[in-house]
C-alpha cells in the first residue's frame, strides 16, 4: 500500500436521475457520514483514509530533531520558517504554526480512527476484527504522538470529536491517555496478522513495538522488556546486515522495517498546502540548499546536524557516512556546488535528503517517495536493552541486544560493550543517538530520560518537556482546557 489516498464523498454526496429541471428533484441515492459502513469495502476505504494521515507526521520528525541537541533548525535565514526556529531556540508558544499544524494533523488522524470506531459495530463481516485492529494501532499511534507533544490530552472514548467538545470534554491526564493507548494496543497485538496483508498496513508485530515503547515510556520495565521479548522471539525481524541499504528506495520495507509510513511522488502539492502531499516533505526540507553535483537533489537546508552529534560517532563506526553528509568534503571529492544556509554547520542529515532518480513526477521538495522508517527493528533490540537494564531485569540480556546492533556498526566483535547497572545504561543512550540520529526520536528520548536540561540549549525544565496547546484551542474551549505551565 505504497500511498494511502482516499476521496471519501461522505458528506451530502446525492446522485440525481437525468432531467432538464434535476435540481427541483428528491434525490434517488445519498450516502453521508452517517450512512456509511454498509460493507467490508466501506470499512477498508475508511481505514485508507485513516492511514493517510500518517504522511502529515513528517512534521513530528522534523521538529523532534530540530528541538532536540541533534540538529539545528538552518534555513535560508533567522525568518525561513518561523515555528522551526522557535523551536530550535526553546522560545516557541502557544502560536506557533507547526506545533498547531502538528497538533490538527494528529487529531484528524484520532478522528477518522474514532469514526470507523463510532460505526464498527453497524456491519459484521469475517475480516472485522483485523480492520479493527489496524485502526486502533492508527489510533494508538496518533494519540502517543499527541502525548508526547503535548502531555494531556482530549480522549472521546469510540466518538468522533465534534466542533463543540472542546467546550466540554477535558483534557485527561497523561497516565489515563497512556491507558486508552495500551487498550487500542493489546486489542491490536489480539486481533493482526503478523504478515501484513498489503505491504504498508499493520502487523501484530508493528503493534508490539508501539505497546513495547508506551510501556518504556512510562518506566513499566518488566511490561515493556516481556512485550519486545515476544516480538523478537518471534524472529519475524532481522538487522540488515548493510545499514547503508536501510534508507534507499530498495531498502523501504525491508527485513528491519517494523513498521513504515509509506510515501510517493505520485501527486503534487503546493507550499500552502503540505498535508494535501503524497510525498515525505521533511526530505526536501533536509536537502542540500542550491545543490548541483553528483547524487542528491538540492533541497531548503533545514534540520542540518550539530558538531557534537557527529562527535559522538566512535572511530570505526560505519554509520556515520550513511547517517552524516559531509557537504564540504563531499565537494572537494565530486566537484559539487551549494548553497550556504543559515546557522550552516557542513552537515546534512543524509538517511533523509533528495536523491537523483528518486522521483518519477512531481517535485523532490514536496513529493519525496522515501518511506519514514517509524519503527527498525535495531530500535526495538534496543529498547528492550535499555528495558532489561533500568528495570534491574537481566543485564546480560540488555547487553546482547546492545552488542548486537554495535557488531553491525562496527564489523566486528571488538567493540562489544561489558559494563553492567548505570555504565549500561548510558552506554544504551548513547547507542540510541547514534543509530537513530535523524529519525526524529531524540527530543523525546532526553526527556523520558530526565537529561533534556543538561543537553538542549535553552531547555528550561518543567515547561519545555512538552510544547504549548495551540492558542485557539485555549481561546475556543472557553475555560475548559488551560494552556500547558510555562506558556
Amino acid at each position: 500500500m505504497k500511498k494511502y489516498s482516499i476521496t471519501l464523498m461522505l458528506l451530502c454526496t446525492l446522485l440525481f436521475a437525468c432531467s432538464d429541471d434535476f435540481t427541483k428533484r428528491a434525490p434517488e441515492y445519498s450516502i453521508d457520514s452517517e450512512t456509511y459502513f454498509n460493507s467490508e469495502n466501506d470499512y477498508n476505504q475508511a481505514l485508507i483514509g485513516a492511514y493517510d494521515l500518517l504522511q502529515s507526521s513528517y512534521i513530528n520528525v522534523l521538529l523532534g530533531e530540530i528541538a532536540s541537541d541533534n540538529t539545528d533548525s538552518g534555513g535560508e535565514s533567522a525568518n525561513d520558517v518561523i515555528g522551526f526556529q522557535q523551536v530550535d531556540e526553546m522560545t516557541h508558544g502557544p502560536q506557533n504554526a507547526d506545533i498547531r499544524n502538528l497538533w490538527n494533523y494528529m487529531f484528524a488522524g484520532v478522528n477518522r480512527c474514532n469514526y470507523i470506531m463510532e460505526f464498527k459495530d453497524k456491519t459484521d463481516f469475517p475480516n472485522k476484527n483485523q480492520v479493527l485492529g489496524e485502526t486502533r494501532f492508527l489510533r494508538a499511534y496518533y494519540n502517543f504522538e499527541l502525548v508526547k507533544w503535548f502531555g494531556p490530552i482530549p480522549v472521546n472514548g469510540d466518538k468522533r470529536f465534534s466542533t463543540t467538545d472542546v467546550t466540554s470534554v477535558p483534557r485527561l491526564p497523561v497516565e489515563e491517555v497512556y491507558a486508552a493507548i495500551e487498550a487500542d494496543l493489546l486489542f491490536a497485538v489480539d486481533n493482526l496478522s503478523p504478515i501484513a496483508a498489503q505491504q504498508g498496513r499493520v502487523t501484530k508485530g508493528a503493534a508490539q513495538a508501539l505497546l513495547g515503547k508506551i510501556y518504556l515510556y512510562q518506566n513499566k520495565f518488566t511490561q515493556s522488556a516481556a512485550t519486545f521479548e515476544s516480538l523478537i522471539t518471534a524472529g519475524a525481524y532481522s538487522l540488515v546486515s548493510d545499514y547503508s541499504t536501510i534508507f534507499e528506495n530498495a531498502g523501504e520495507n525491508g527485513a528491519e522495517s517494523v513498521f513504515e509510513v509509506q510515501y510517493t511522488d505520485a501527486e503534487g502539492a503546493g507550499f500552502g498546502c503540505f498535508q494535501c502531499s503524497e510525498g515525505n516533505v521533511a526530505v526536501g526540507f533536509s536537502g542540500v540548499r542550491n545543490y548541483s553535483g553528483p547524487l542528491f537533489d538540492s533541497g531548503f537546508s533545514f534540520n542540518v546536524p550539530r558538531q557534537e552529534v557527529v562527535d559522538a560517532f566512535e572511530p570505526g563506526d560505519k554509520r556515520k557516512a550513511v547517517a552524516i553528509l559531509d557537504i564540504e568534503a563531499w565537494a572537494q571529492q565530486t566537484g559539487a556546488t551549494y548553497g550556504i544556509g543559515y546557522k550552516h554547520t557542513g552537515y546534512f542529515n543524509k538517511k533523509y535528503i533528495p536523491r537523483q532518480g528518486d522521483l518519477n513526477t512531481g517535485d523532490q521538495n514536496l513529493t519525496n517517495p522515501n518511506n519514514y522508517r517509524s519503527i527498525r527493528y535495531a530500535d526495538v533490540l534496543l529498547m528492550a536493552a535499555e528495558a532489561y537494564n533500568r528495570g534491574g531485569l537481566d543485564d546480560n540480556k540488555a547487553k546482547d541486544y546492545l552488542n548486537q546492533v554495535r557488531r553491525r556498526a562496527f564489523g566486528d566483535n571488538d567493540h562489544d560493550i561489558t559494563a553492567s547497572g548505570a555504565g549500561l545504561t548510558e552506554l544504551i543512550w548513547k547507542e540510541r543517538r547514534v543509530e537513530l540520529v535523524g529519525e526524529g526520536h531524540r527530543f523525546f528520548d532526553l526527556v523520558r530520560t530526565g537529561q533534556a536540561a543538561l543537553e538542549i540549549d535553552g531547555f528550561t525544565a518543567n515547561k519545555n518537556e512538552i510544547f504549548p496547546v495551540p492558542f485557539e484551542e485555549i481561546q475556543f474551549s472557553s475555560g475548559n482546557w488551560q494552556q500547558n505551565p510555562g506558556y
